[in-house]
């Protein structure tokens, strides 16, 4: 199996559309080859991260959440407070498979300056 690197210029692309595109080439799904419970995935290099475009009002409106497991251990984070890469990084976690090749499905996403 050969890994391909597909470089993506994220500059005026919206965070979902984006985050589609990352996941399917994660995945692998646009190969012959594809089977769902083989990683044949490439690998994804995303540059201008800080350019994406996020419509509406997510900046200000949308919030991330973190609960510790211990009583008063919910924390909140508003998107306009994460880096633009741990909020492409988490929206493409979440399409993909909740399953055992995730973790080796995200490790071949990076961002280039």
């Amino acid at each position: 199996m050969e890994r391909k690197i597909h470089k993506i210029d994220a500059t005026d692309i919206s965070l979902g559309r984006l985050s589609t595109k990352i996941a399917n080439l994660l995945r692998g799904k646009g190969k012959v080859s594809y089977l769902p419970h083989v990683d044949n995935g490439d690998f994804v290099v995303v540059s201008n991260v800080d350019k994406i475009k996020i419509t509406g009002k997510k900046l200000k409106d949308k919030k991330y959440y973190h609960y510790s497991g211990y009583p008063g251990g919910m924390k909140e984070t508003a998107m306009k407070d994460k880096s633009r890469e741990d909020v492409l990084k988490n929206s493409v976690l979440h399409m993909l498979p909740d399953n055992k090749l995730r973790r080796n499905m995200i490790k071949r996403l990076s961002f280039s300056k």
